[in-house]
């Protein structure tokens, strides 16, 4: 017979360790004594109220990303031309980035696409807050690309706004329609969705805001969005009759002076409503 070390058992915990001679009976036994003593533990742990631990899902944020800045490309490469021949002022440059396959990358920060067909280059404008990204937009550099841009948020708690970073509240604040634009425009932020929720202009309401959209008088979403502002006591830029480019980005390769120009045509009230007509009937 194999001999086994002795111990004392802990009250709570039962050892099965039975001798080859054990009859059926003793078997029964032991089996009856583990259920009961399962039993009464069961009861003695139902009968403690145990804490209860609420962990909150970690939010991971970014100062950088892995990528090549575009001030880092040389000059002859794709990404850096089409920046230069839209004439983003070189400073910025240090802060965008050039990303070789877009899909596969941004599913590396956050699950987005479920197919990675159809890949292509973009250019990635960071979303900064407190010195942290909180998201990005991905510039299309193919000139036939169903989508010109694909913003991702890594963390909603933030206003879907560039610049962020970059302004200063006690002054006034321009908000134009991407972030290209507001490169060339002194204290903007860009809205890199359709609007800007409510509540970040309550959360600011000491800030003096106004709004600049493109100039596409024949688009019944941008009019639309100019009354909408306008009816909320927003001052709004009327573009100038003579003015024929659409955005801010074109206006400067044109070769106007689009600060001078937004600061001249600024309009609130019934002053804003006139001029708003006038500019839908040219």
């Amino acid at each position: 017979m194999v001999k086994t070390a002795r111990r004392t058992p802990h009250p709570t915990v039962i050892h099965l360790i039975l001798p080859i001679s054990a009859t059926s009976s003793s078997i029964l036994s032991i089996l009856s004594d583990t259920a009961s003593c399962w039993s009464l533990f069961s009861n003695f742990n139902s009968s403690i109220n145990l804490p209860k631990f609420d962990f909150k899902k970690p939010t991971f944020s970014k100062k950088s990303f892995d990528l090549p800045t575009l001030a880092e490309l040389n000059k002859e490469h794709f990404a850096r031309e089409y920046v230069d021949k839209r004439k983003i002022p070189q400073k910025y440059l240090k802060e965008l980035y050039f990303c070789e396959k877009f899909k596969e990358w941004t599913n590396q920060q956050k699950h987005t696409f479920d197919s990675l067909q159809k890949d292509e280059p973009r250019i990635i404008i960071p979303l900064v807050n407190q010195g942290k990204i909180f998201g990005f937009q991905g510039r299309s550099l193919l000139p036939n690309s169903p989508i010109k841009y694909i913003t991702v948020i890594l963390d909603e708690h933030h206003p879907k706004i560039y610049g962020l970073d970059k302004v200063d509240w006690s002054k006034t604040v321009y908000v134009v329609e991407g972030p290209f634009d507001s490169m060339f425009i002194e204290n903007s932020i860009a809205m890199v969705g359709a609007d800007i929720d409510k509540m970040f202009f309550i959360s600011n309401f000491e800030t003096d805001f106004v709004m600049v959209y493109d100039n596409e008088k024949r688009n019944k979403q941008i009019v639309e969005r100019i009354e909408k502002a306008i009816n909320t006591h927003f001052p709004v830029v009327i573009w100038p009759s003579n003015v024929l480019e659409k955005d801010i980005n074109d206006m400067v390769l044109a070769g106007l002076d689009v600060q001078s120009m937004i600061e001249s045509n600024t309009y609130s009230g019934l002053e804003a409503k006139a001029k708003l007509i006038s500019w839908k009937r040219v």
